[in-house]
Order: structure tokens, then C-alpha cells, then sequence
């Protein structure tokens, strides 16, 4: 019995470092498995940043002034002084009607006013001869009636003479009304020679704006009506407007922003993502709100120098109305959308992730703005999700790299 026992101790101490083995290469396998099980993604931290309160809606650019041509008298449009597109000044010549029977009523016109003329020279000679004559019948009348007095002459000569110094006196006062008239008819002549030269101006057409003409409507010799046939249309699109709606509920925070200063505004050319936004500043709030959209309307004036407006086309506009300070922010490509909301893959000191709902604010670039679920300084996931689960090992591959100033709005 004595020689069995060394022989089972040395067997049951083999069998132990034989399980020892066992164990430690399991356990090795393991963490190789969970290794190999690690899921690889991007990482980025959540910034506090400084960002812009902005609205974004999307509006239509529309000319600063638009003027529709229209004749004013009625004729052949003899000649078209411009191509159509063509740039154009205030008071260059666009269209020229015939102007013979406006240039001929003008004529007439001033002649008439020459006449009536002539004729109050004549009236005002006849009033003068008319005073001397009564003033000489009424001398001899007052003669007359002393001699009836004294008994030289007879009352019936001193008649005569006192109704002819009346019949003068009446053609005096006749003469008077006469040249009332006559004036009248001047007054009324001059007005008809200036009407008659309003007319003739109008048959030159010159434009009323600095604009851009559009396409000519019609064409030389047609017949054209007064105040009815449509010539051309012209366009100032320097400056220019952009109108945009946003919902009714920003109205009270744009009209504070407002009454401390103006309000920029961004428009970006929905066809040229290459293009910087084009700045401008608002400068008009409807007076009513939509009641059928619950909107309001707004105005926001650029100066478009180079002319990337054109007057018709669709823009995507922001309105900024202020700032946030020192807000989490994090990159968009973090934020995801499931069945009960958005949320985020947080990385944890154990490089694990933690699924995260949060609620999120205005989207500004690439960043999205944290109302709710983050802080800054944590680190979120930003490419990779699709393999995580709640508590996934990861295995972080690339960290994005923390932006140090306030992104861009676009």
C-alpha cells in the first residue's frame, strides 16, 4: 500500500496542471473571441459650442420693381429701340409710335391759340375806341342837359344826346364781356396745346426703371391700343427680394430679434451647391398671418450686384434670429432614428457603447445641436452603427477630429 500512494499524488497532480492548461486557453480563447467580436467604428466627442438660431424655408426670388409697358395713345409702333434681355436705363428710349397725327393736332392746336390771341388783341382795341366814345357822349350829354336848363335848347335834343352816351356805355360793357371770353378760349387753347404736346411725347416710349427688359410682345408695325396693349415687361433685379414663409410660432422671436437690429438673412441657389450663400437683411413682415397654412410671409432684401438672383427661381433660405450659448454639439452622422425616436451609440471607458435616445435641436452644416441626452466631453459614435447593439464591444478604428471653431451654416 505504501508504494501506491506516491504513484496516485503524482497522477492527480498531472491531471491538475492538465485542467490548469485547459483553463487558461479558454479563457485566452475568449478574450481573443471577444477581440475578433469587437465591432470597428468612428468616434467623435460632443463639443459645447456657440451656435446661430436659424429658420430655414424655402423661397423665390422676385424682382425689387417690376414695370409693365403699355402705350398711352394709340397708333402704329413705328420703331423698337432695344433687343429683348437687353439691359436698360431709366429714360432710354424704348418704342417710338407714329406720331404724324398727334404732331398734326398740335398744329392745329397752336393755331387756334394764335387766333384766339389775335383776336383778344382785337377785342381789347375795340374797348379802348368804345371808353373814348362813351366818355365823349357822356361829356356832351352833361353839356346838353345844362343848355336845357338855361332854356338855349329844347329836352329833346338833350334826349338825344343822353341815350347815345348810354348806348356807348352798353357797348363798353359789351366789349368787356367779349374779352372775357376771348380769354377763356385762350385758357382753354393753351390747355388744349399742351395736351396735344403730352400726346405727341407719347409717342416715345421711354423706359420708367433701370431694369431688364423681357421678351417684346410686339413687334413694329402693329397696331397698338391706348392703356391696353402690353409692350414689354422690365425687371430691376438690383437690388432684388426673396419671399420666404415660416411658421406663425417664430413670429414673436423674429419681431424682438428685429427691434434690436437688423436680421440677416441667407439665400443659396438650390441648382449650385458650390456657390456661397448670397447675404441679405429682412426688411419686411407681412401683416397677416396665413390662416389657411399658419404662416407668415417675409421679405428679405440683397443687394445682388452680380446677379445671382434671377427674379422667378427657388432659393433655400435661413433666417437668423440669434445665438445659443455654449450648447452640446454633435456630428450629424451620429444621430440616428429608430422606431421610438433618435438616439446615439455613447462610447464607454470599457469600450462598450450605450444606445442613448436623445433630443436634438437645429441642424447647422454637419453638426446637430443636443437639447437632451448629451453632454459635452462624452464621445459618440459616428460611423459603424449598424453592427452595435446596447453594451457591443467596439474597437474604435478612427477618431473623427473635434472642431475648434463654429461650424458654417448652410
Amino acid at each position: 500500500m505504501r508504494t501506491l500512494l506516491p504513484i496516485r499524488s503524482k497522477s492527480f497532480f498531472l491531471l491538475c496542471l492538465a485542467l490548469a492548461g485547459l483553463l487558461g486557453g479558454c479563457a485566452e480563447k475568449k478574450v481573443e473571441a471577444r477581440k475578433q467580436q469587437a465591432a470597428p467604428v468612428t468616434v467623435a466627442p460632443v463639443v459645447s459650442q456657440t451656435v446661430p438660431i436659424e429658420i430655414h424655408a424655402v423661397g423665390s426670388v422676385e424682382a425689387y420693381s417690376n414695370v409693365t409697358v403699355k402705350t398711352m395713345v394709340a397708333g402704329e409702333l413705328q420703331k423698337v429701340h432695344f433687343k429683348e434681355g437687353q439691359d436698360v436705363r431709366k429714360g432710354d428710349l424704348l418704342f417710338t409710335i407714329d406720331e404724324r397725327p398727334f404732331r398734326t393736332a398740335l398744329d392745329q392746336a397752336e393755331a387756334n391759340l394764335a387766333r384766339d390771341k389775335a383776336m383778344l388783341t382785337q377785342l381789347q382795341a375795340n374797348l379802348a375806341r368804345d371808353i373814348a366814345q362813351a366818355e365823349y357822349a357822356q361829356a356832351q350829354s352833361r353839356r346838353y342837359a345844362k343848355l336845357v336848363e338855361e332854356g338855349v335848347i329844347s329836352p329833346e335834343q338833350a334826349e338825344q344826346y343822353d341815350t347815345d352816351a348810354k348806348a356807348r356805355r352798353e357797348a363798353v360793357e359789351a366789349d368787356k364781356a367779349a374779352i372775357q371770353t376771348a380769354q377763356a378760349s385762350i385758357q382753354a387753347g393753351e390747355a388744349a396745346t399742351r395736351s396735344a404736346r403730352v400726346q405727341l411725347s407719347f409717342c416715345s416710349i421711354v423706359s420708367p426703371i433701370d431694369g431688364r427688359t423681357g421678351s417684346l410682345l410686339v413687334h413694329e408695325g402693329n397696331i397698338v391700343k391706348a392703356n391696353e396693349t402690353v409692350l414689354v415687361e422690365i425687371n430691376q433685379l438690383v437690388p432684388a427680394y426673396v419671399s420666404f414663409s415660416v411658421p406663425e410660432l417664430y413670429l414673436p422671436q423674429i419681431r424682438r430679434s428685429l427691434s434690436n437690429g437688423s436680421l440677416q438673412v441667407d439665400a443659396r441657389i438650390r441648382s449650385d451647391n458650390f456657390r456661397e450663400p448670397v447675404v441679405g437683411q429682412l426688411s419686411f413682415i407681412d401683416n397677416t398671418v396665413d390662416s389657411a397654412t399658419g404662416t407668415i410671409r417675409l421679405k428679405g432684401v440683397f443687394p445682388n450686384r452680380d446677379r445671382v438672383l434671377w427674379p422667378g427661381e427657388f432659393v433655400d433660405t435661413t433666417l437668423r434670429v440669434g445665438e445659443e450659448v455654449d450648447v452640446p454639439v454633435a456630428p450629424s452622422r451620429a444621430v440616428l432614428t429608430g422606431q421610438e425616436g433618435q438616439y446615439v451609440f455613447v462610447l464607454k471607458p470599457d469600450q462598450t457603447v450605450e444606445m442613448r435616445a436623445v433630443a436634438t435641436g437645429q441642424t447647422i452644416g454637419q453638426h446637430t445641436v443636443i437639447q437632451k441626452g448629451l453632454q459635452a466631453g462624452e464621445t459618440v459614435v459616428t460611423d459603424g452603427q449598424l453592427r452595435l447593439v446596447n453594451g457591443a464591444p467596439v474597437e474604435v478604428r478612427q477618431q473623427a477630429p473635434e472642431r475648434a471653431t463654429e461650424p458654417r451654416a448652410e
